[in-house]
């Protein structure tokens, strides 16, 4: 067996066994791209090695995708199909396990009319909302891991010979991942308890803010009201411990929407909706974006911000130091999985209601009321460099370093 496949094997065996952490008895949902059926083959038969009653699996194609956003009618991107949200929504009621295979070209929307997309967007997140909300909540187990494309390899690595670019681009999602290392399952063990360490350190400390200071950024954001600081681990509504991302660096939690006042620059680039959002920075009054700027997909970012009413305010802070091993290979991935891994990063739209204090009990109304965001939508953006300061600020005012120089200060 070659190096690759038994690499590839080990991916696989991460993504059940740690990712969604499958149970017997329980049905796993894989959405995946066509050109993962031999990553999708192998996870299907080590989540029946553990006992997984059914893998249903929701193939993806690019090439579909496309063709639909520039030939289908108008009207058409204002439904989504009833069968598709319905199954949905039901795997989520009945306990199932979510696995998502990311293989995105970030390009692949370029050029397309952005209202199309806004709209496909709002009307899949609309009818999908008890699935969203489940998973928001971590009532069910979910995961995310990727996969290359040969558009998203040439995108990362355009300097190398193009017969090279997904052999590179897979080695750097093995080392991301810790594939590449003798027992990736024990390595994640460990990685996780010193994320731990630092998410118990923060909710020891419970700061009533945040101050952020780079260059381009100046921005005060304030935590909400038992806020709890997470790491790696998740835990579902039947007590499973599950990762949801793969891999995964940050410590996150919720702030309290309307506290958010400054300015904040992006540090790498969004994609988005088939698009790019490069250099760009957003204004904050009371929580909302007032203002915002970007050199490239201005447009893109304003149908974002535009989606609802919560989509003009953040829902997670997250901390990850500038020295982790994705911000060391000095790569940009164009691909948040990964991006929001090397760096602080924010999202706008809907928080996790388990960032604080008994919010997976909570309803969506009491959410709200509590003063977290809500939206149809979450996007993580990155923010953090090697310039970075962040102090916490105590209820009476005190400043503690939290972040010196994009590291932690502690």
């Amino acid at each position: 067996m070659s190096t690759f496949q038994r690499n590839l094997e080990k991916y696989a065996a991460l993504a059940v066994e740690v990712g969604v952490n499958i149970q017997s008895g329980q049905t796993l949902v894989v959405t995946a791209p066509i050109s993962s059926a031999e990553l999708v083959r192998l996870i299907a038969k080590k989540a029946y090695e553990k006992g997984a009653k059914h893998v249903a699996v929701d193939w993806l194609d690019d090439e579909l995708t496309k063709m639909r956003f520039e030939m289908a009618p108008e009207d058409s991107f204002t439904e989504f199909p009833y069968w598709m949200s319905k199954g949905k929504n039901e795997l989520a009621e009945e306990g199932a396990a979510f696995l998502h295979i990311d293989s995105k070209n970030p390009d692949l929307l370029k050029g397309i009319d952005q209202n199309r997309i806004q709209a496909a967007t709002k009307a899949a997140s609309q009818v999908l909302k008890p699935y969203r909300s489940r998973m928001m909540s971590d009532k069910n187990s979910w995961s995310i891991i990727a996969m290359p494309t040969q558009a998203w390899a040439d995108k990362v690595f355009p300097e190398l010979d193009e017969t090279k670019r997904m052999d590179a681009l897979w080695d750097a999602i093995f080392k991301a991942t810790r594939v590449d290392q003798e027992n990736p399952v024990a390595e994640w063990k460990k990685h996780t308890d010193t994320l731990d360490s630092k998410a118990n350190h923060l909710n020891q400390k419970k700061y009533h803010a945040l101050h952020y200071t780079a260059p381009g950024t100046d921005l005060t954001v304030e935590l909400a009201k038992d806020h709890i600081w997470v790491s790696a681990g998740s835990v579902n509504e039947n007590g499973v411990t599950f990762i949801a991302n793969m891999p995964t660096e940050e410590v996150f939690t919720a702030n309290a929407k309307t506290g958010v006042n400054g300015v904040v620059s992006s540090t790498k680039p969004l994609s988005y909706a088939g698009n790019l959002i490069e250099n760009f920075t957003l204004t904050f009054k009371e929580g909302k974006v007032v203002d915002f700027k970007a050199e490239k997909g201005e447009e893109t970012l304003k149908k974002l911000i535009e989606t609802d009413e919560g989509s003009a305010y953040l829902g997670e802070i997250a901390l990850v130091p500038h020295q982790s091993p994705i911000s060391e290979t000095d790569l940009i991935f164009f691909n948040t999985l990964f991006d929001e891994n090397a760096s602080n990063h924010f999202a706008l739209g809907k928080a996790y209601p388990f960032c604080v204090e008994g919010g997976k009990n909570m309803s969506d109304e009491e959410v709200v009321a509590h003063g977290l965001n809500d939206s149809l939508t979450h996007v993580d953006f990155m923010i953090g460099s090697a310039e970075m300061n962040i102090d916490g600020i105590t209820l009476d005012g005190k400043k503690e370093p939290v972040f010196r120089k994009g590291n932690w200060a502690f």
